[in-house]
């Protein structure tokens, strides 16, 4: 039996438009940064923000899916490999911002100075 090759131009195509997609909606927003996400805080942080975590999670998620072959495993696979690496990603970043943070009221409210 001979083996037939199927093209896969379209799920290339798919996938870099998604990923592309997202990507523009990422800049266009750091670019713009519109006063109502700016300015709008929910848990401490600009909405603004939260769309960008939410958007990179997202994009991750799928970078995934596309390239790890994922799509075509069965679900317990899929999510013992998706699960802690989302997870993983969101506590990186809830860590990085509560430390920036804090390290910003630390500088801002007492005697050290900023030297770097």
């Amino acid at each position: 039996m001979a083996h037939t090759h199927e093209s896969n131009t379209k799920r290339i195509w798919t996938v870099f438009g998604l990923l592309s997609v997202i990507t523009i909606v990422e800049v266009a927003l750091g670019i713009v940064k519109p006063d109502f996400l700016f300015k709008t805080d929910l848990f401490k942080m600009h909405l603004l923000n939260w769309i960008f975590i939410i958007l990179t999670v997202v994009k991750a998620y799928y970078i995934m899916w596309a390239f790890m072959h994922l799509e075509g495993e069965k679900a317990n696979l899929r999510w013992s490999i998706v699960a802690p690496l989302v997870f993983l990603i969101i506590y990186l970043v809830f860590i990085l911002l509560i430390e920036g943070n804090y390290v910003f009221d630390v500088f801002q409210g007492s005697q050290y100075k900023w030297i770097f």
